[in-house]
């Protein structure tokens, strides 16, 4: 989130020098190519990462980008296809092509092109915050779904492959509008489940309904918060990632399964100081041969003390 102070995390965690990204040469209308160096990136200096059994590193990349321009501040993230399909806090769309080691580990990323949103009339946002997306879901039918923050609404952009300028509104969480609002989605059979950072659960359909009520006093931000979620493919539970920051340096994320009726159950994954970390706040979930494969992504703000990272881990398949 833009308030969240810099946190002086590429001075103690570098990482090594990488390649340009291999440009798309596509054609598919409304997309745009961008560039960007992919760095390999692992969990740093021991200390800082907790796995729980049965969870393991499946790899780790960085996205390194011009400053100022529009590939930052990526907010959320879901497959489709082998790509991953990503929305910024700036209201853009971004698409790239995952890349394997022969482990299948996550190594790379390639074809990566970008596409702006656009509000109800078709045209582009009129200011920055009415195109905070800090949340996306691809529905069963493959609809894009986006979930904006600092104005609270659900809006359906169509197929992926086929993306209508004009979204379609649809039930939204009462959620009050700010920054600490809406900001996990994801689908599920029948429908989609949303979170908000300050607290709060609800299953969305024809209308929203109340799964898990938000705390009479919401959490700070000192405090553990959800970021990001996506449905459990092994199951018929979630993932989420959540994130804590005390200042001045103090960025932690964590992973962690929801149930059906937004119970959350033990920590799968601890990331915090002086090992990898950032301001974590997507995920998508993927199923495995012998588990579920987990990838999580950084809003880095575009600030130069924090990176976009796109981190995998594996999760074995629960007996």
């Amino acid at each position: 989130m833009r308030r969240l102070a810099a946190v002086c995390l590429t001075l103690l965690l570098g990482a090594c020098a990488g390649a340009v990204s291999e440009p798309w040469r596509g054609a598919e209308a409304g997309w745009t190519p961008v560039a960007a160096e992919i760095r390999a990136v692992g969990l740093g200096i021991p200390g800082g990462v907790r796995l729980a059994p049965g969870v393991r590193f499946a790899g780790g990349i960085q996205i390194v980008a011009p400053r100022g321009g529009p590939l930052h501040g990526l907010s959320d993230l879901k497959l489709a296809d082998g790509d991953m399909i990503a929305v910024t806090d700036a209201g853009h769309l971004v698409r790239g092509r995952l890349a394997f080691d022969p482990r299948g580990r996550l190594a790379g990323l390639s074809d990566l092109r970008l596409r702006g949103l656009t509000a109800e009339d078709g045209g582009a946002f009129s200011t920055k915050s009415d195109g905070d997306a800090e949340s996306l879901a691809i529905t069963e039918v493959g609809d894009l779904v986006v979930g904006f923050e600092q104005t609270p609404r659900l809006w359906s952009y169509g197929r992926l492959d086929a993306l209508r300028d004009r979204p379609a509104p649809l039930a939204t969480p009462p959620v009050a509008p700010g920054n600490d609002g809406l900001e996990a989605l994801a689908a599920g059979p029948g429908g989609l489940r949303a979170a908000a950072e300050s607290g709060g659960v609800w299953d969305c359909a024809v209308r929203c309904i109340e799964v898990s009520p938000a705390p009479a006093t919401p959490p700070a931000i000192s405090d553990w918060r959800i970021t990001g979620m996506d449905r459990d493919p092994a199951s018929d539970g979630w993932f989420v990632v959540e994130r804590l920051y005390r200042e001045p340096f103090d960025m932690r994320a964590r992973l962690r399964r929801m149930d059906a009726s937004g119970v959350l159950g033990p920590v799968l994954a601890t990331l915090s100081l002086p090992s990898t970390t950032d301001n974590f706040e997507g995920i998508a979930a993927m199923a495995g041969t012998a588990g579920t494969r987990l990838y999580i992504v950084s809003d880095d703000n575009d600030n130069p003390r924090q990176r976009t990272l796109l981190l995998a881990f594996d999760v074995e398949a629960r007996r």
